[in-house]
């Protein structure tokens, strides 16, 4: 077995997409709209899927917005620097909303940024993991 995807449902495709390309720099995998159903999902991630798991961005035509409720908790990413990482995704455009340092109770440096429809992403800084 191994990890395909996270899906998320997203209020505006399009805005979604130029976050996770262009802010956060993962690439359009594919994306597929299904008339009968109503909606359309988009994959994006870093690498192809046959090689590692992506994000799956599923729009459901005329819902703007969802109640992210409090079972839901963050994606987490590895990037070489936390800090150098927040100033490039805030440059973007980005929220960044905890700025880079150690985890509380920890020694892992960790930051926070929001998409745009409110979904948490964990940046953890390479080897900073204790």
């Amino acid at each position: 077995m191994r990890l395909l995807h996270t899906m998320l449902r997203v209020g505006d495709l399009d805005r979604s997409l130029a976050f996770y390309t262009e802010v956060l720099g993962m690439r359009l995998l594919r994306r597929h709209d299904y008339p009968d159903g109503k909606f359309t999902l988009a994959f994006v991630g870093y690498q192809d899927e046959k090689d590692g798991a992506a994000l799956e961005l599923t729009y459901n035509w005329g819902v703007d917005r969802y109640e992210l409720g409090t079972a839901y908790g963050h994606i987490a990413l590895e990037v070489p620097d936390a800090g150098k990482a927040c100033d490039e995704i805030r440059a973007r455009g980005g929220k960044v909303v905890r700025e880079a340092g150690p985890m509380k109770h920890g020694t892992t440096v960790i930051a926070f940024v929001e998409d745009p429809d409110g979904y948490k992403i964990e940046l953890i800084q390479t080897g900073s993991r204790g």
